[in-house]
Formats: structure tokens, C-alpha cells, sequence
């Protein structure tokens, strides 16, 4: 069984945010505590399970799946990007989109010449709501706004200045207590110059990732946030992580999707032991 790390949205080793791919043999999923050992084996912040599709699993081209080291996951962009890149990088993909079938439904992954792919996700539209109790505390510095993004949930997060997002030290045991899945904090870029628009960091402790270096879903939230302020669909993003990396994104108004598009690059390519994979 095939298996392989990628760094994603990024266009070299060591940068951007790696994923585990484990590419699949047959048409049925293994048992979920398999995939979680695996994940946890792994653990990156997420591994992607790709399998080919059964009669019954509609118009897709493949399956697939996403795993942290703790839990299962409704939605990631950069395990997506990397499955789309290992899958183009075995032969099993040429260059036409791929339809994933996955727990938010179809998610379509476009290869350009250029080497980059586009993945193309729902929006996750931010709703203002009040601050909620310790959340100042628990990332260290004050707040000046704070949003829900519905079935993704992450709560979105505006920090006062790009500074800020970078240094940044949260206490993350007590982000763990926030009712949501990660905590999205962000700014406006303070040198557009620089090549983007925004920058952000990404907390999901309760889900096993301290810090998350690229997040594909949180730019679904990002994307809309950014646009309605900026007054344009079109916008880059940069997560300030230590790692780091670009997602460059386009708001689609109808329907309510986002385009996420970067790069990505194998760094690890090998198979699951016999007696790994039983």
C-alpha cells in the first residue's frame, strides 16, 4: 500500500504543511481504527485516505477521507492538495479535474500547467458574535472582533495587526476550552507588497494539531472575510506559522464556493509494511 508525506501549498521541501497520503487498493474503506493508528503513526496534522469508488458511490472519481492524529475531520485543504498531487504523481490522475467524494460532499481539485492545483470548496460565510469569556486571555492579546463559520467550525478571530498574529504565544490548553473545533486568528497584511493580502494562524489543540502550519478550511472563512472588507474576490493569503505558506484564494458567488489554490511537493514516498496494513 502506497503511502507518502507532501508538503502542500508550497513549492519546496520543508515549507508549506505536510500531509500523510495513504493511497487505497480497493473499493471499501479498512476499519477507522486502522486509518487513526495510522494517522496517529504519522502523526502530521492530517493524513489523507484515498480509495477508487464502488458502484454505489455516485459520480466521483475517488474517495476520500481525512484523519488528525486524534480524530476525523469533515474538511482539509492541504491533505486534498496532497492527495491530488500523489495521485497526478502515480499515474492515477491525468490532467482533468478529480471529483473527491467526501464527508462535505463533492470537492473538485483541478491541476494547472503551472503545477498548481485548485481546489474547489464550500464557503464558509463568518457570522459576528460576542467574544467569547477567557478567549483574550487564552491567546494573549486583545480581540477586536470574533465570527462562527457554521458546519466548519472554527471560529474566526481579528487580531489587531499582522505583528500580532506573528507573535502570537497562546495558552493552549485553554484554547482547548473554546467551543470550537480551531481558533482562526487574523489580520490585514501590513505590506501588501510582500505578495499578500492577509496573514493567519491556526490553533486546533482539541484535535491534536497545536498549531497548524497551512490550513486549506480556515481560507473557506478567510476567503469571504477578507473579500466583503477588501472589496474584491480575488486575495492571497498568508498563514505565519513557522513553516509558512501561501493560499492564494477566489470567492465564487454563485454558488457560495471558494477556489484555494497552491503548489506541492513530495518529500517522503513509500508503502505501508504487510504487517502494517492488516
Amino acid at each position: 500500500m502506497r503511502i507518502s508525506i507532501i508538503d502542500a501549498f508550497t513549492d519546496r521541501p520543508f515549507a508549506g504543511n505536510p500531509a500523510g497520503v495513504c493511497l487505497l487498493e480497493t473499493d471499501s474503506w479498512p476499519a477507522e481504527q486502522w486509518m487513526r493508528q495510522v494517522a496517529r503513526e504519522l502523526n502530521l496534522s492530517d493524513t489523507a485516505f484515498v480509495r477508487p469508488p464502488s458502484p454505489a458511490d455516485g459520480e466521483v472519481d475517488w474517495l476520500l477521507r481525512w484523519f488528525t492524529p486524534m480524530t476525523e475531520v469533515p474538511l482539509c485543504g492541504h491533505a486534498t492538495l496532497a492527495a491530488t498531487h500523489a495521485l497526478r504523481a502515480q499515474g492515477l490522475a491525468d490532467d482533468r479535474p478529480i471529483r473527491f467524494g467526501s464527508l462535505s460532499g463533492v470537492l473538485t481539485a483541478a491541476p494547472h500547467a503551472d503545477g498548481t492545483i485548485s481546489l474547489d470548496f464550500p464557503a464558509a460565510r463568518p457570522q459576528a458574535t460576542e467574544v467569547p469569556h477567557g478567549l483574550a486571555q487564552a491567546l494573549g492579546s486583545p480581540v477586536l472582533g470574533c465570527w462562527t463559520t457554521g458546519e466548519l467550525d472554527v471560529l474566526l478571530v481579528e487580531l489587531r495587526s499582522e505583528h500580532a498574529v506573528r507573535g502570537l504565544a497562546p495558552d493552549l490548553a485553554a484554547v482547548t476550552r473554546q467551543r470550537a473545533r480551531g481558533v482562526a486568528v487574523t489580520a490585514l497584511a501590513e505590506h501588501p507588497a510582500d505578495g499578500y493580502d492577509f496573514v493567519s494562524r491556526y490553533f486546533a489543540p482539541a484535535t491534536g494539531v497545536a498549531e497548524d502550519p497551512v490550513t486549506g478550511s480556515a481560507h473557506t472563512a478567510l476567503a469571504p472575510f477578507w473579500a466583503e472588507r477588501l472589496g474584491r474576490t480575488v486575495l492571497t493569503g498568508y498563514q505565519a506559522s513557522a513553516r509558512g505558506g501561501l493560499v492564494h484564494c477566489e470567492l465564487r458567488a454563485a454558488p457560495q464556493r471558494v477556489l484555494l489554490s497552491g503548489k506541492a511537493v513530495t518529500v517522503l514516498d513509500g508503502r505501508l509494511t504487510p504487517s502494517a496494513t492488516s
